[in-house]
């Protein structure tokens, strides 16, 4: 008996796979999120608000929804990356991969040997996913984030380490090392250039690619364009905005009061 990895599953119908994104972790926020029929949903511990209880508390809520559940750890750090998959998460993205070093490591951390150096000790994915050692090296997926220079000029040598599934775009902050403005969307020409090359260089590699988009109108071009998973906001973004049509479209007609200045 074994699992398949529900973004697996997507790519082997020959479509893209959509990416929520939990920055702000609850139940009721990750339940209602799930809902909405995400094909993997991603719990931020890098400039999220997760904890590990809070994995504890919401990979529940995403598995049951039939979503892949994915962690993007704090760093490179092989004590996070085994804890996340030994929670149950069935991908990994890690930030600020700058070489093939770091890339290996990654790999390492995330595979058992001999394919890698992944301790054994899967507290809770074991009761989660069926066969689940004999599954796991094949359906986790592991991403590399590039999104310096650094990284960019290593970009062959990381889409060749074995063990890589792909390569996770993080577009603010690969704009900021190129003495950009941080932000999604990209539509200056050399940015767009740069997401294009890495997108070709892990499609000539075997490597799927992946980007962080701001709008779903982004994303379905860039879906379109032959990215394999895309990203679309965050739950705190989505609660921001929408707060934000509502309060807007509301002062719009009924107008806005100083309610301290008329009591004083």
């Amino acid at each position: 008996m074994s699992f398949r990895n529900p973004v697996r599953a997507v790519w082997d119908e020959g479509r893209p796979a959509l990416n929520g994104w939990i920055a702000a972790p609850s139940v009721l926020g990750v339940q209602a999120m799930a809902a909405a029929g995400w094909d993997a949903m991603t719990v931020d511990m890098q400039h999220g608000t997760a904890d590990y209880n809070d994995l504890l508390t919401v990979l529940p809520v995403i598995e049951s929804s039939g979503v892949a559940p994915m962690v993007r750890v704090p760093w490179l750090d092989e004590a996070a990356i085994m804890r996340a998959l030994d929670a149950g998460a069935l991908g990994i993205i890690a930030p600020m991969i700058d070489t093939r070093d770091d890339a290996v490591r990654l790999v390492d951390a995330c595979r058992y040997p001999p394919a890698g150096r992944r301790s054994f000790g899967p507290v809770r994915s074991r009761l989660v996913w069926p066969g689940y050692f004999e599954s796991a090296d094949r359906e986790i997926l592991v991403w590399a984030m590039i999104e310096t220079q650094e990284g960019l000029a290593a970009l062959e040598e990381i889409a060749s380490v074995p063990g890589l599934d792909g390569i996770y775009i993080g577009p603010a902050d690969l704009s900021l090392s190129h003495g950009l403005a941080p932000g999604f969307d990209r539509q200056e020409p050399e940015m767009r250039t740069r997401i294009d090359r890495i997108r070709d260089v892990c499609h000539s590699k075997g490597l799927r690619c992946a980007l962080h988009c701001g709008t779903v109108e982004y994303a379905l071009e860039a879906a379109e364009g032959g990215m394999d998973l895309v990203t679309v906001g965050s739950d705190a973004r989505f609660i921001e905005q929408s707060s934000q049509i509502v309060c807007s479209k509301f002062r719009d007609r009924i107008g806005s009061t100083d309610a301290g200045a008329e009591q004083s």
